[in-house]
């Protein structure tokens, strides 16, 4: 069995056992990405040496004795609509392609304190606010079952790359569904956390969100495996 094929539990346990290393799962997803991406377009910022040096430095995090965390390895993927340092929050929006973060979101910031390692961005519609996922910045994204049928939205491509095995979670956002419906277009499982239960904000924004939007939108996972 290949690394990516691995859920996000076992990957952990077998790099804390060193039966694994940080390299070798998070290679393996990323040739994971080259070979299937380019059909379904659920990744569409990527970052393979950015990943590859995380993976290195929590390779040697382990061989040094340091404390880790419960994902400690585990290659995950990032919604585009969430600051990710280095990178454009474009929430599928081509006039955003400038906005480039300065610093993580919380919910980007927690899954790099527990040790995950982001191997790339994935797709959303125009602003997140539709039940498909296409857009005029990164063009649309596929569901990997069949083209012919939708990935759903706003989280299709984080709902399509963990399908196809590109990283082991993804990052998801639902306020009307986001999350729940591309997990049941595309076969895996989406979790809809508490409100207020993960804090997200993003540091690139120049001002609050509607109070509506900040009562009933959370941050969740899409896996394989529950």
């Amino acid at each position: 069995m290949h690394p990516w094929q691995l859920e996000a539990a076992e990957l952990a346990r077998r790099i804390a056992a060193r039966e694994l290393s940080c390299v070798e799962a998070v290679r393996s997803s990323l040739e994971r990405l080259e070979a299937v991406n380019p059909r379904i377009n659920a990744v569409v910022d990527g970052g393979a040496e950015e990943a590859l040096q995380a993976a290195r430095q929590a390779d040697a995090a382990l061989a040094g004795g340091e404390a880790t965390g419960p994902l400690h390895g585990v290659p995950v993927t990032i919604k585009v609509n969430v600051d990710q340092r280095g990178h454009a929050t474009t929430n599928g929006v081509a006039a955003y392609r400038r906005v480039v973060a300065a610093e993580d979101s919380p919910v980007v910031a927690n899954l790099r304190r527990a040790g995950a390692i982001p191997i790339g961005r994935t797709n959303t519609p125009a602003f997140s606010m539709r039940w498909f996922t296409d857009n005029a910045a990164h063009g649309r994204t596929l569901n990997p079952h069949d083209a012919a049928l939708t990935p759903g939205g706003s989280s299709g491509g984080a709902a399509a790359a963990v399908a196809v095995g590109i990283g082991a979670i993804a990052h998801g956002n639902d306020q009307g569904g986001s999350i729940r419906y591309p997990a049941y277009a595309c076969g895996v499982y989406g979790l809809r956390p508490s409100f207020g239960r993960v804090p997200a904000f993003n540091p690139s924004g120049t001002g609050e969100r509607p109070p509506v939007v900040q009562l009933s939108s959370v941050q969740g996972p899409l896996a394989r495996s529950v």
